[in-house]
């Protein structure tokens, strides 16, 4: 600001001096000191502006650098003492010490250094302090891009629970700044993809790529290069056909479009807002991102963020789902020993070779899979919680026919062996209790052997 206003005084004093104006005169008019004005037109003088010359940018500069010869303040012995321990400061900020630590070790040393010059000499020559450039990102091409973020920003009244504090997911799109919001209570995986379903419906379509923080609904390993995303989200994106290329831990530019859009959300949508459940919650924020957001000139762009989107964005998109997305349950059970593994509080059989092995089951509306290193072992029908689903043919056969209680596989069995031994398993069975009398004292040698021993006593 110094060298913008002398410059200024500069040209005037000597417009006005070239002029032919008193040199008092000309500072009474600019308000300036005689002795200023004085000084002004000797530096000219001596650079060659003389009367009758036409004043050049040269002539300007040429008075400015005359004026200021070393560019800025003087400076003393204690900056000299520190151009000679430049090496041993610029290590020891590249070692992480901070500035005042390294003016300890230079006193030990016998180098005494004011700190105001120490850091003065820091932030001028060593950059200390000092963060790269910002380069603004190219926005890319319309329809690519959605950034999402999520925060909590405000509060519902429930009729069970009272005042409830919620969370909601952003979605912004890079290049028109047109906005979604999903209120939710909480922030799971098949939260992310309901928001995303909403979402799309919305925009009206699914955009290309979706670019998310760190949250553990959607990644569970953080990686520039190769983040590791949650199983049931990666096969969530690729039903929907988009790609996901998720921010690095601590780089907010990466998503930069929606980082700072909470406080909008919270301040500017929810606050002051008596909303009556979560519901109520979604209503006003599509209202919001709709009519009110949407029609506000972005003071970026200097357009309306949902005429931007209509008119660049919309027709871009993949076609929006037509049918709703049934979201799988991924686990990982371990068979016991009754060989029944327990996925979403239900149970379901599977072969003996699998006991206390770990598998992945994947769980769906209809079916659940079991997988062996991603081999598929065992497809059963989806069951309620507490339900079974029972395949016979897991089971070794000498152990199925008592655990299913099957009377009449036994009564068969029974009955190849002879007539003789087919009446007596008859009568042993003929009771309201037939599984009782199916208990072996000892453990039998085969499937029949009970009925066997029985017989010849």
């Amino acid at each position: 600001m110094f060298r913008e206003v002398t410059m200024v005084e500069i040209t005037e004093v000597l417009r006005l001096w070239l002029a032919g104006t008193p040199k008092k005169r000309i500072a009474a008019q600019l308000g300036l000191d005689p002795k200023t004005v004085r000084r002004y037109v000797e530096v000219a003088v001596a650079t060659g502006v003389v009367p009758g010359t036409t004043l050049a940018d040269d002539h300007l500069r040429a008075v400015l650098l005359a004026l200021h010869p070393g560019g800025g303040r003087p400076r003393g012995d204690a900056w000299g003492r520190c151009v000679e321990q430049r090496a041993a400061v610029e290590q020891g900020l590249r070692d992480g010490l901070r500035l005042s630590k390294i003016r300890k070790l230079l006193i030990r040393k016998g180098v005494e250094i004011p700190y105001p010059t120490l850091h003065r000499f820091a932030v001028l020559e060593l950059r200390f302090g000092q963060t790269a450039a910002t380069i603004p990102v190219a926005d890319g091409e319309p329809g690519q891009e959605l950034q999402i973020d999520t925060g909590w920003v405000g509060w519902v009244t429930t009729s069970l629970l009272g005042r409830k504090r919620f969370r909601a997911w952003i979605f912004t799109a890079v290049r028109s700044r047109y906005r979604f919001v999903y209120p939710t209570f909480g922030e799971t995986t098949a939260g992310a993809i309901e928001a995303c379903e909403a979402a799309w419906a919305f925009f009206g379509g699914i955009f290309a790529v979706l670019i998310p923080d760190n949250t553990k609904a959607i990644i569970t390993t953080a990686d520039p290069l190769h983040p590791r995303i949650t199983t049931t989200f990666r096969e969530y994106a690729h039903a929907r056909g988009f790609h996901i290329d998720a921010a690095r831990v601590r780089h907010p530019q990466d998503k930069g479009r929606v980082e700072r859009a909470v406080p909008t959300v919270r301040d500017d949508c929810f606050a002051g807002e008596a909303l009556l459940g979560i519901d109520n919650a979604r209503v006003r924020a599509e209202h919001w991102c709709r009519d009110e957001y949407g029609l506000r000139r972005h003071s970026r762009t200097q357009r309306r963020p949902r005429e931007a989107f209509d008119l660049d964005e919309r027709p871009q998109l993949r076609p929006a789902p037509t049918s709703a997305y049934d979201i799988p349950v991924w686990s990982d059970p371990k068979v016991p020993r009754d060989q029944l593994a327990q996925v979403a509080k239900a149970l379901y059989s599977l072969p003996y070779a699998y006991v206390r092995h770990t598998l992945t089951a994947r769980a769906d509306a209809q079916t659940v899979r079991f997988y062996d290193r991603h081999v598929l072992v065992k497809t059963h029908p989806r069951q309620p919680p507490g339900g079974r689903s029972i395949d016979p043919l897991d089971y070794p056969a000498e152990r199925s026919v008592y655990a299913r209680r099957d009377v009449h596989t036994l009564q068969r069995q029974a009955t190849s062996y002879g007539e003789a031994i087919g009446g007596f398993a008859a009568a042993v069975l003929d009771s309201p209790l037939p599984w009782t009398r199916m208990r072996p004292r000892v453990r039998p040698a085969g499937p029949d052997a009970q009925i066997r021993r029985r017989a010849r006593h």
